[in-house]
């Protein structure tokens, strides 16, 4: 047991986790846990972390700011896989290692994104509605199978959506800056440029990490490309989409349906979108499931071992 190193954990939901704290105090005898759930950003948490020499994370703003103000902290490995809440320039300037694992909840998203395709495609959101309201009528759907399905990123778990979208034989087309030439052609893949995809997919599925080049990459112009009553299906990052131009096509019927599980803002504000009988939200679920938060949880334990200073092609 490592007693010289003093570990922060500001995930609350790790911090929640019986099986993980266990598995942590069974390799760090320091250990200071998020216990009250608070919401940590800013001051609040350098607070939290001061005097600790590595830390496990979600997702709070590790910001140069905070980062240059915790001289002892030297480690932050991540739980989960998104990085764009930490400033990996600022960890390379000052020299502070990243614990990250990628990959470790594909199979929790694709599952979600396979749900919320189906959801939309059978209208199940506006049909529970109408039950709960009183209102006993079929709502006539179509099959995900045999639909063209377009991938915009094709990473861990684009890769892991293309092995399940296999069972319904969807037609599938990607998007993505990396070439994975042979997994393409093991699968039967074509890759189309972004405007291609957009203009043919049936469903539209976002996994790209958040950064400079992806940030609002479908916006009002870029929506209106998509194929007329195609869906959109984002469980990436929310500030992928500009959602008042979502909400736009949503309302006039361009787009068939949507399906988000992450917002530019967490919670929601748009309570018009939100309550559009077309658009279905979760709220930021796609990691939730218990095998996937062990998953990652046990990452994030190695990962306070196992790091280094971020490379920079790391996403």
């Amino acid at each position: 047991m490592n007693s010289i190193d003093i570990v922060a954990v500001t995930s609350r939901s790790f911090s929640k986790n019986p099986v993980l704290r266990k598995e942590l105090l069974s390799r760090y005898q320091n250990v200071k846990f998020n216990d009250d759930g608070q919401l940590l950003e800013g001051d609040s948490l350098v607070s939290f972390l001061q005097g600790s020499t590595k830390a496990i994370t979600a997702l709070e703003k590790m910001t140069y700011r905070v980062l240059n103000s915790l001289p002892h902290l030297s480690v932050i490995s991540k739980y989960g896989v998104g990085l764009d809440m930490i400033d990996q320039n600022a960890m390379r300037q000052l020299g502070k290692r990243l614990g990250w694992t990628g990959g470790v909840n594909k199979r929790s998203v694709s599952e979600l994104v396979v749900c919320f395709a189906i959801a939309m495609l059978r209208n199940i959101p506006a049909a529970n509605r109408g039950v709960i309201d009183g209102v006993w009528r079929q709502h006539i759907g179509s099959l995900l199978s045999h639909k063209t399905v377009g991938i915009i990123g094709c990473g861990f778990i684009g890769k892991d959506l293309v092995q399940l979208l296999k069972a319904f034989q969807c037609s599938i087309i990607v998007n993505d800056i990396v070439n994975y030439h042979d997994f393409y052609l093991n699968n039967n893949i074509e890759a189309v440029s972004l405007d291609k995809l957009l203009a043919e997919a049936d469903i539209v599925t976002l996994h790209v990490p958040l950064n400079d080049s992806t940030y609002k990459m479908l916006d009002e112009s870029r929506l209106a490309i998509m194929k007329h009553g195609s869906i959109l299906i984002n469980a990436a990052r929310g500030d992928l989409v500009d959602e008042l131009a979502l909400k736009s096509k949503l309302m006039d019927r361009s787009l068939s349906a949507a399906a988000f599980d992450v917002f530019s803002i967490e919670p929601p504000q748009d309570q018009e979108l939100l309550e559009l009988p077309n658009f279905l939200s979760t709220p930021h679920i796609g990691g939730s499931s218990m095998e996937a938060i062990l998953a990652m949880g046990r990452a994030a334990i190695d990962g306070l071992d196992n790091h280094c200073i971020p490379p920079h092609d790391i996403s």
